[in-house]
């Protein structure tokens, strides 16, 4: 096996939830403050996904006080506690950048059912 591949499975993490883009999640993340740790939820949107394997992000937009915020998350990342989907998402494109322009009720993704 090519050696590339061999350490980047080692820091994969075994399960992974199937998130698309379009889907309403929950990603759970570990927050440290001075010496404590705790785990702070951010909810959105996946607007997209990059990458492969290893180095593979989603990006995930909400409106929080009427301001759109994006976060850009490292799968595999070890402060990944979880990813939750919440709802599945129903659309045709690879990257929901045009949520970026819109407001409101305009900003919103069909659920697929």
């Amino acid at each position: 096996m090519d050696l590339v591949k061999v350490l980047s499975e080692q820091y994969q993490k075994p399960e992974m939830p199937q998130v698309e883009v379009g889907d309403t999640v929950r990603v759970n993340v570990k927050i440290k403050e001075g010496n404590r740790e705790r785990v702070q939820a951010f909810e959105g949107t996946v607007i997209a996904r990059k990458h492969g394997g290893v180095s593979e992000t989603i990006t995930v937009r909400r409106i929080a006080y009427n301001v759109g915020v994006e976060k850009v998350f490292p799968i595999h990342s070890p402060n990944i506690v979880s990813i939750e989907t919440i709802r599945r998402g129903k659309v045709r494109r690879a990257k929901l950048y045009y949520l970026r322009d819109r407001i409101g009720k305009k900003a919103k993704v069909k659920e697929r059912l």
